[in-house]
């Protein structure tokens, strides 16, 4: 038996190689029914359909842009269509362009606040009437440790975005928990994934282990162990809380 056996989780974001595939896998093992989605049609293809080949059933795959209201509104819609219900939503997607404030232009602003918060806010609202109406469910969303910290590194409007993420998972914890819908947010520090080394040079992860207490960087399945706590009713007490997971680099008062 797995903790989401009969479960149906959109996972978004899900196509590359970093949080979001290794919460779709780690859900499809304990018994899900995912939905994987990626603003990547080409990758989104390819990862539902190595999912379905080693999974043994299909895994359905959907080109969304969480920006795009009409693409948001047809991946709840085939969602129903293909299994009836939605028990879980995690909202991944996320995007970062460095730029310090006084060089940043509208679109990058945009951009950024547009993946990482709008996005959010549009995956929300699209599947909370189903699970309204089903009095049940359970929303995750991708905050981040900079969220708290801040950044010098040119990423304010990512910093707002992320801080925007847990403010909106607390107020929407509020208001649907009456419904018996639980919205947590996890907020990871850094976490590898292979894509990073084409920004950062392979010692800049060793001397940031070194200032991690576990004296490691996280790795997606260290992420996506928590998303799965959190959307199985192994939390079903727990709600609009936001969860650091930082191998104590950020220890949240």
């Amino acid at each position: 038996m797995g903790l989401l056996d009969g479960k149906v989780a959109i996972v978004t974001a899900a196509a590359g190689a970093g949080i979001g595939q290794a919460i779709a896998r780690l859900f499809a093992r304990e018994g899900a029914e995912v939905v994987v989605t990626d603003a990547h049609a080409r990758r989104v293809k390819e990862t539902a359909e190595a999912m379905s080949a080693e999974y043994g059933r299909t895994v359905l795959g959907l080109e969304v842009d969480v920006r795009n209201e009409e693409q948001v509104r047809n991946m709840v819609a085939q969602t129903l269509e293909r299994y009836g219900h939605i028990d879980i939503l995690v909202n991944n997607a996320g995007i970062n362009r460095l730029s310090p404030v006084w060089e940043m232009d509208d679109e990058t602003w945009e951009l950024v606040i547009g993946v990482n918060l709008t996005g959010t806010f549009r995956c929300t609202r699209a599947v909370l009437p189903h699970m309204i109406e089903r009095r049940q469910g359970s929303i995750v969303n991708l905050a981040s440790v900079a969220g708290w910290m801040g950044s010098n590194e040119g990423e304010a409007h990512y910093c707002a975005a992320k801080a925007g993420v847990m403010g909106f998972t607390r107020a929407v914890a509020a208001e649907v928990g009456k419904y018996g819908i639980r919205v947590n947010a996890i907020a990871p520090g850094l976490i590898y994934n292979p894509f990073l080394e084409r920004i950062y040079p392979k010692d800049f992860f060793e001397g940031f282990a070194q200032r991690v207490p576990l004296k490691r960087v996280g790795e997606p399945p260290d992420v996506a162990k928590l998303a799965l706590f959190l959307a199985s009713d192994q939390s079903s007490y727990i709600t609009g809380e936001v969860i650091c997971i930082s191998g104590g680099f950020y220890m949240k008062a």
